[in-house]
């Protein structure tokens, strides 16, 4: 197989989305995470635009050694010597010219003959080769161009020492169809492009930016320029992750390879949208937040049985945690049932009829049901899980200048009553530790949520925390004043219906006639 580059231009082209500006700090901080994430050419900017700009890609040209520092130059002479100038430390340094192709931007932008704009291309693209032999040239508005005129534009470039040819479709303008013929035009009557290599920009005005770039990869394409999240200018670019994934889960029939590590991709998503402010919508693919999350009833049954019957690749092989069991209104049985055990529940049937009528009715008069939905419908009437430990007392030594301790007393199912404390990196975490070296429970705390449910200064703040141990997870919740009293409450809470979940599971087991198998439906 072919392999294909990656040419990330997020701190450049992505840059440019309206209040997507980043500081020189957070384009360090993020080329450090693409440089992990594998891209093979990183476009760090504008240098000519202004200095704070030309600071980002020096300073990133000299840190980052494991990938291709890029820089962006006009058609003019003073761009491409501060493009030089900022790259010149890096170790594998690329010099990117553009000029605009289109009639439209000579005629009603440049002010430009097409044999000027020629002219022009090539002095430039000669300048920048006697600096640096790794010269991109690019075509702005080629896919609005006239073909035979980018033919001869595009050899001009070749001549002149460019040793990679840039194709844009900087409006988003072209069709997927047409820009395979557009490439496979410029491949049969470009003079000298059998020797280079052919790269695609593409942009998301129709939403088309993915489709396009994957279009170009089937026409030979060894080079597609792509953003994280798809950030940039307008609609967007072709979105890095969704490139890479298509490549990656249908290799079948791309039938190319790339060097991205997919497992970076999330971690890569959530810091450009943070340091862009720019909230990624949930139902993106890929990184999405419901990406990995079912909630029909049929998708859920299916999942709960093979996850491959709903799920082309999985959360782990770009970077997320897992798939998400979302119960509502058109979750089934199955989906309700497995929900139950992950709380450590384990109802007799008659038991679980009732909550299951409990749980349709709320789902038809809201979104989504939460674990502490659940919670509270089994409240009444409903077994729930026995308290084998109490909290009877909890006091904790803090601050800015001291470390945090925590004492506890636990009084068991018996009436014994034990007492210990524990130091710990921040107070809820002494506590914890306090209450395990009582109770010894082979648990993982996966998740821990506060939340404020009344309001003004003496808000009383509800803690919701979840235990994951032996392939069972309990959620358990504590309601107090004082959050940290709040959080040992709720992870005591959470180890009782590990204990129950654990005592009910060896129960099951030993009553089991010999030879039965089978799951719940």
């Amino acid at each position: 197989m072919r392999t294909i580059q990656i040419f990330d231009t997020t701190l450049r082209d992505g840059e440019q989305a309206a209040g997507g500006s980043l500081t020189v700090d957070e384009k360090l901080y993020l080329g450090q995470q693409l440089e992990r994430l594998g891209v093979d050419i990183l476009e760090a900017g504008f240098p000519r635009t202004s200095p704070g700009d030309f600071k980002a890609v020096q300073l990133l040209a000299e840190k980052l050694r494991d990938v291709q520092i890029c820089a962006l130059s006009g058609f003019k002479p003073d761009q491409v010597e501060a493009a030089w100038e900022a790259i010149k430390e890096g170790a594998a340094p690329r010099i990117h010219v553009f000029i605009s192709s289109s009639d439209i931007h000579l005629e009603r932008q440049l002010r430009m003959s097409r044999q000027q704009v020629r002219e022009a291309a090539a002095a430039c693209v000669r300048q920048a080769a006697g600096y640096c032999a790794n010269v991109e040239f690019s075509a702005m508005d080629a896919t609005r161009s006239d073909w035979d005129f980018l033919c001869l534009l595009f050899g001009d470039a070749i001549a002149a020492g460019a040793r990679v040819i840039n194709v844009p479709d900087t409006m988003g303008y072209t069709q997927p169809h047409e820009f395979a013929e557009l490439l496979q035009y410029l491949r049969a009557n470009t003079p000298g492009i059998e020797d280079i290599t052919l790269s695609v920009h593409c942009h998301n005005d129709l939403g088309l930016a993915n489709a396009n770039s994957l279009v170009a990869i089937l026409n030979g394409v060894d080079q597609i320029e792509c953003t994280i999240n798809g950030v940039g200018e307008r609609a967007g670019n072709a979105s890095l992750e969704e490139v890479a994934m298509n490549t990656t889960v249908r290799k079948d029939f791309f039938q190319v390879t790339h060097g991205i590590k997919t497992e970076e991709i999330h971690r890569s998503s959530r810091m450009v949208s943070e340091l862009m402010n720019m909230p990624v919508q949930p139902n993106k693919a890929i990184v999405g937040a419901n990406a990995f999350a079912h909630s029909s009833g049929l998708h859920q049954d299916g999942m709960l049985k093979d996850r491959q019957t709903y799920e082309i690749m999985t959360p782990q092989s770009v970077g997320m945690g897992g798939s998400r069991i979302v119960l509502g209104k058109t979750s089934g049985r199955h989906a309700f049932r497995d929900q139950l055990a992950k709380m450590g529940y384990h109802l007799s049937e008659q038991d679980f009829q009732e909550a299951f009528d409990r749980f349709k009715d709320l789902a038809d008069k809201r979104r989504n049901v939460t674990a502490r939905d659940i919670e509270a419908l089994l409240s009444s009437d409903v077994l729930q899980a026995k308290e084998y430990f109490h909290l009877d007392h909890v006091q904790v030594s803090c601050g800015d200048h001291s470390i945090p301790t925590a004492t506890v007393r636990i009084t068991d199912v018996e009436g014994q009553t034990m007492e210990d404390a524990a130091l710990g990196d921040g107070p809820v975490d002494a506590v914890c530790k306090a209450i395990n070296r009582i109770i010894d429970v082979p648990a993982e705390l996966t998740e821990f949520r506060v939340q404020a449910v009344t309001e003004g200064i003496d808000a009383q703040g509800e803690v919701s925390i979840r235990l994951e141990s032996e392939g069972v997870s309990v959620t358990g919740y504590g309601a107090d004043t004082d959050i940290i009293v709040a959080s040992a409450k709720a992870y005591m809470n959470a180890l009782n219906k590990h204990i129950y979940a654990q005592n009910s599971r060896a129960t099951q087991e030993e009553q089991a006639p010999v030879g039965a198998t089978g799951s719940p439906s």
